[in-house]
C-alpha cells in the first residue's frame, strides 16, 4: 500500500523488482509467473526486453521453473514472490526489501516505479460442474472460448481453469475494460454451465 492508500498486487511488485535488477544487471533471463499473471503485467516486461514464462498456479509450480531456466526472480500475482538470488522461497519481507531497495535507488515513488504496467481488469467467474465432466471435450465450450479469444486478439487474454479443490471450472477473462472482460467471461461462463447441465 502506498502513501496514497493504493494497494499494489504481486504482478506490480515483481515489475518494480525486476526492472530494478535490469538496471543493475542483476536478472539472468526473464520472469517466471503463473496462469494468472496480469496481461499488462507481462506488456510491461516485454517493452523492456524481459521474458516473461507462465507456470501452473501455485509457488512451487513458478520455483521449479525457475529452477529449470536458471532464472532468479518470479512470483504470482497473489503476492507469493520469489528472489532466488536472496532466499529460497517466497518471503514477504526480502520482498519487500528488494521494492524499497528500488525505489530508494532510484528515488521514485511506487506509483511512479509501477507507472509503465496497465493493469488489464479480470473477471472471475466459479461455475459449479459435475464431477469428472470432460469440459475440453465440448464443442460448446471450445467455440465459446474461441469466439472470446478472437474478439479480444491481443487486447485481452482467456483462462479456463478447473479448480483442484471442489467441483467448478474457473473462467477468467482479461480485457482492456472491466466491460468487455465481464461479457466475454459471463457469455463463455453461461455456455459452461448449459453444456455441463449445473446451473450458474
Amino acid at each position: 500500500v502506498d502513501r496514497d492508500g493504493r494497494v499494489y498486487g504481486g504482478d506490480e511488485l515483481l515489475y518494480v523488482i525486476a526492472m530494478d535488477a535490469k538496471r543493475r544487471g542483476a536478472l539472468p533471463g526473464g520472469v517466471v509467473g503463473t496462469v494468472m499473471s496480469n496481461l499488462g503485467f507481462e506488456q510491461a516486461l516485454a517493452r523492456d526486453g524481459v521474458p516473461l514464462e507462465r507456470a501452473k498456479v501455485g509457488d512451487r509450480y513458478v520455483l521449479e521453473r525457475m529452477v529449470e531456466r536458471g532464472w532468479t526472480l518470479g512470483g504470482e500475482n497473489s503476492g507469493h514472490l520469489i528472489c532466488l538470488d536472496k532466499h529460497t522461497t517466497g518471503d514477504a519481507i526480502v520482498a519487500a526489501l528488494a521494492v524499497l531497495r528500488a525505489l530508494i535507488e532510484r528515488r521514485v515513488t511506487l506509483a511512479e516505479a509501477t507507472a509503465p504496467v496497465a493493469m488489464f481488469p479480470q473477471t472471475l467467474i466459479n461455475v459449479p460442474i459435475r464431477r469428472g465432466w470432460d469440459w475440453q471435450g465440448s464443442d460448446a465450450v471450445r467455440r465459446s472460448r474461441d469466439r472470446a479469444v478472437s474478439a479480444l486478439g491481443d487486447r485481452g487474454r482467456v483462462l479456463l481453469r478447473p479448480s483442484g479443490t471442489e467441483p467448478v471450472l474457473r473462467v477468467m477473462v482479461e480485457a482492456r475494460d472491466k466491460a468487455t472482460a465481464d461479457e466475454h467471461a459471463g457469455a463463455i461462463a453461461e455456455t459452461i454451465a448449459r453444456a455441463a447441465g449445473a446451473p450458474l
